[in-house]
């Protein structure tokens, strides 16, 4: 243990997501030898974000103004929702270019275990934009792994009262993989998704 102010810096840079004890006391360390223009410039960004950037009004990615970017944007087309766990799923929908929709971002996914359950997350807000807008298809997006299966199950189920069409991200092999690498649950799913060539 250090004292004082770096072992402030390294239990809070723990706090970060997928940052462990060696990592936060390499990055605090790395913080002190770096440049202090450099850390002033980092710390001004961390200020700033937490100051700027808020969620959209109607999807709830991360925005600087009252609505984001694709909300705005009147070439997206407007009968598709792809709902996400979080806003870095939309940034990564966003790089394949090849959806065109609008997003709905749910602040996280269902997990009793954490005390999170569909109360916590944007779903009503979600059935409020499907009775106000003319939507047509609900994609859901979220996670491949338990939590995000319970929270795609929970929202098919309460969506076919809507009477919207609801699909789902296919799943199986990744382009590149080696099928003996592959789990059963992904090797099952590729047979199922699977299609004519």
């Amino acid at each position: 243990m250090y004292e004082g102010a770096v072992q402030d810096l390294i239990d809070e840079l723990g706090r970060l997501p997928g940052i462990g004890p060696k990592s936060a006391q390499r990055i605090a360390f790395h913080i002190l030898e770096a440049d202090e223009t450099d850390m002033r410039s980092l710390a001004q960004a961390i200020i700033t974000v937490k100051e700027k950037v808020k969620f959209c009004q109607i999807c709830f990615n991360v925005s600087e103004e009252d609505t984001c970017h694709i909300c705005r944007d009147r070439k997206r087309d407007e009968s598709l929702i792809c709902v996400v766990e979080e806003s870095k799923d939309v940034l990564a929908i966003e790089r394949t270019r090849s959806y065109r929709g609008r997003y709905h971002v749910l602040g996280g996914s269902i997990n009793p275990i954490a005390g999170i359950g569909p109360d916590e997350l944007h779903i009503r807000e979600l059935l409020t934009r499907l009775s106000d807008e003319k939507i047509e298809e609900v994609i859901l997006a979220t996670d491949p792994n338990l939590e995000g299966e319970a929270t795609a199950t929970y929202l098919a189920r309460i969506l076919q009262a809507v009477g919207v069409k609801i699909t789902r991200l296919a799943s199986g092999l990744p382009v590149g993989g080696d099928l003996e690498y592959a789990d059963e649950v992904t090797l099952g799913r590729a047979f199922e998704g699977r299609r004519s060539v």
